[in-house]
């Protein structure tokens, strides 16, 4: 790694504490008890197979954050993919249903915990790390 990189390890372990907690123990939630999930964020019924894929990738980016703060840096382009597919929803569904003025009251944690991800990730992701070559590391 370069000496110019700047790694802010605070919020690095922070991002990985936050989804070990929030998407690992949502998407726990959702595979074990799909009903009492989605009664208390007042989520409709949902096709299971999809709604458990949901879970299940949320429960992935979980268990990847412990390696995330045992191993920060080469762990870190989990964060990354977890910033693209949150700024994608966003742009490619959050907004048109904006646009369209069909917004759904059960969105609103969506939106607050997608964009506290987007925010924490921008800071933590050490991008001059990830996108460096591999001489350069």
């Amino acid at each position: 790694m370069s000496k110019d990189t700047n790694v802010r390890w605070g919020w690095l372990k922070g991002m990985y504490i936050f989804t070990l907690i929030h998407a690992g123990g949502t998407g726990l939630g959702i595979i074990l008890i799909p009903s009492i999930v989605r009664s208390v964020f007042g989520w409709p019924n949902q096709d299971p197979i999809v709604f458990g894929i949901c879970g299940s990738v949320w429960i992935a980016f979980g268990l990847l954050s412990i390696l995330g703060l045992r191993s920060p840096l080469k762990i870190s382009p989990v964060l990354l993919l977890q910033l693209c597919y949150k700024v994608v929803w966003f742009i490619g569904v959050l907004l048109p249903i904006l646009i369209a003025g069909e917004f759904p009251a059960y969105a609103i944690a969506y939106v607050v915990f997608f964009a506290i991800y987007i925010i924490g990730d921008l800071i933590a992701i050490p991008f001059s790390y990830v996108f460096a070559k591999q001489l350069d590391r």
